[in-house]
């Protein structure tokens, strides 16, 4: 039996994915389910992704065997960039099958599989074809993750409504409060103005906040 796969994904670079990542993960965990988080492509690195490290660092849990394996990390470019950029930097193209076979294996091994993405949704993984596109042809249900930072109520209705756009299920909105640049006032109201835009267009979508990590 395959493993529910969730997209988490961002309204802007970093905005907090990695954190939100791996507070869901730690959750479910706690939560009795068997979880694992994945990183879709890892760019700014060499052999090992320094997000899933972070992940691991947030579940306090030792790095697992699908980590040795790479399949938690089976695509890493050396230059900090845009998958596209990195990866054309570097010499050699994204291997597609290499990561959806891995992403496979480890819905194959746990209940639940939560993958992250490099940047937002309209971050090109190629010339090609967008984050937002890749999600859409594997049929992954996308996490959000926004916060109440100066400017993301701009951005994450924009990505709100590529995702309607497109027919991509929003399973939930993970507000990042471990975001440092917040003002109190404006981030009391974007929380309230989310909050309010969800329950009128995305009613079935959840809001989950992530708290400030002390890792």
């Amino acid at each position: 039996m395959s493993a529910q796969i969730y997209f988490i994904s961002g309204i802007d670079t970093g905005i907090g994915k990695t954190f939100a990542t791996g507070f869901l993960a730690k959750t479910l965990a706690e939560q009795q389910q068997k979880v694992i988080t994945q990183k879709l492509i890892q760019t700014g690195n060499v052999d090992v992704s320094e997000d899933l490290e972070k992940h691991r660092e947030i579940m306090a849990t030792d790095w697992l065997p699908e980590d040795h394996e790479k399949l938690t990390m089976p695509e890493i470019f050396t230059y900090p960039a845009s998958p596209h950029l990195a990866s054309e930097l570097d010499g050699r193209e994204i291997d597609f099958a290499k990561i959806n076979a891995a992403t496979e294996t480890l819905a194959q091994r746990y209940d639940v599989v939560l993958l992250e993405g490099a940047g937002g949704l309209m971050v090109p993984l190629t010339r090609r074809l967008l984050t937002i596109d890749f999600v859409k042809q594997q049929g992954y249900p996308v996490v959000l993750v926004s916060s109440g930072r100066l400017g993301s109520i701009n951005h994450t209705l924009l990505s709100l409504e590529a995702l309607k756009a497109r027919q991509i299920p929003l399973y939930a909105l993970a507000y990042n409060l471990n975001d440092d640049s917040q003002d109190e006032i404006i981030a009391k109201d974007t929380r309230q103005l989310l909050k309010a835009y969800l329950a009128e267009h995305f009613p079935d979508t959840l809001w989950i906040d992530v708290p400030v990590l002390v890792v």
